[in-house]
């Protein structure tokens, strides 16, 4: 029998922010605390839509959904990035890893698609406001939850399974804070062909929503600046501005990331964006641009 003179990775080191060792303790307070203020925002905004009846409406449902999603996603990162900093430990054992990546595409990819949902959540509201609640029925809204994770679920396995059956024969450094399906694949000695899977999930998970929630914004846009009043234009502007800033901030790193073919040394930066910063700043963007969720925020 012959034996391959292949060494095969059993591990990985995840190289995080090592070149700023200096500033590790300082990164992790950072980090640490954007994570609680994270999990303890979006737990708020989740409690009052549970408690407070007048929030039982299906733009709020889904703000409860879409915050309940991101306090998975940061669990997904921070603990294995917050034991990186604090207790030097950049190990991750190959299974680990790719469990790891299938979580993080699943819960990202559905995060996208609950945006578009958001989307044409207002889109109704504004354009067809006499059939909204109609249209938008308590069957409608749970469809529109379980369809995002039947496709998010099924599509990261695909590539999940696609990038975990590639050679792994060293180096087992990936230069980044999290495994993430870009620097695995870059490590890969084997055809990375492969990586067409993940590109078409990128193209169907994030470059469709963003077109369908930019045509939704258009035609909200064009209704708005036919009202006559510009109390009842700022009105509608206003029930739409958090979500328009939200996707922003989201599909802008994101498509930053993952539609290019292939990764570079500042994707783990970019990636701090929509990983780091925008999961605690989504919380204070809803309620601060909400009047009635802040009002409820503040009378407690």
């Amino acid at each position: 029998m012959e034996y391959s003179n292949k060494t095969f990775v059993t591990e990985f080191i995840l190289l995080a922010f090592s070149e700023f060792h200096q500033y590790q303790i300082l990164l992790f307070t950072i980090i640490l605390y954007t994570y609680i203020v994270c999990i303890a925002g979006n737990m708020t905004i989740i409690l009052l839509v549970v408690v407070k009846q007048s929030l039982h409406v299906p733009m709020y449902y889904f703000i409860s959904i879409f915050s309940a999603e991101e306090m998975l996603l940061v669990s997904v990162v921070f603990p294995k990035l917050l034991a990186n900093l604090m207790a030097n430990d950049p190990k991750i054992y190959f299974v680990s890893c790719f469990v790891q990546v299938y979580s993080y595409l699943t819960l990202g990819q559905v995060e996208s698609f609950c945006i578009m949902i958001m989307a044409y959540d207002r889109h109704l509201a504004i354009n067809k406001p006499l059939h909204y609640i109609v249209i938008m029925s308590r069957t409608l809204c749970i469809g529109l939850t379980i369809l995002p994770w039947i496709f998010s679920l099924s599509s990261s396995l695909i590539v999940t399974l696609f990038t975990m059956f590639l050679d792994f024969c060293g180096p087992n450094e990936i230069n980044h804070f999290f495994c993430d399906v870009g620097p695995l694949q870059s490590l890969a000695c084997s055809d990375r062909n492969l990586n067409l899977a993940t590109q078409l999930a990128a193209i169907l998970s994030v470059v469709f929503p963003f077109i369908t929630i930019g045509a939704l914004y258009a035609h909200i846009i064009g209704t708005v600046l036919k009202i006559d009043s510009a109390e009842g234009k700022q009105k509608a502007f206003s029930t739409c501005s958090s979500h328009l800033i939200v996707a922003c901030l989201f599909y802008g790193t994101v498509i930053a990331v993952y539609i290019r073919p292939k990764g570079s040394q500042y994707d783990k930066f970019l990636a701090l964006m929509y990983t780091v910063v925008t999961p605690p700043l989504n919380p204070f963007i809803y309620t601060l641009r909400n009047r009635e969720v802040s009002g409820m925020i503040y009378s407690i």
